[in-house]
């Protein structure tokens, strides 16, 4: 039971939006390069995060952590904020 409960998804992202009460937009970029062309690309998906104090602000860098579905599009925790916007 431990090794699951420790083996949570967790994922590095910006705080794009924090408009709604205890909750905020984070976008995670990943690179990867086109299948066509060769170049590289930026690809972006937007996860939206339990924030339970309403602590991140817009531009702060998290870690989220996957949970049980919180309601209809929340399914995401934030932990800790590792960088404050400037």
């Amino acid at each position: 039971m431990t090794e699951a409960r420790n083996a949570r998804v967790t994922r590095l992202g910006r705080v794009v939006s924090d408009k709604m009460q205890k909750t905020v937009v984070v976008a995670i970029e990943r690179h990867v390069q086109h299948q066509t062309y060769n170049k590289g690309v930026i690809r972006t998906v937007k996860f939206k995060a339990h924030d339970e104090k309403n602590e991140a602000k817009i531009g702060d860098l998290v870690r989220i952590v996957q949970t049980r579905p919180l309601s209809k599009e929340k399914c995401w925790r934030v932990v800790e904020i590792i960088e404050h916007a400037k």
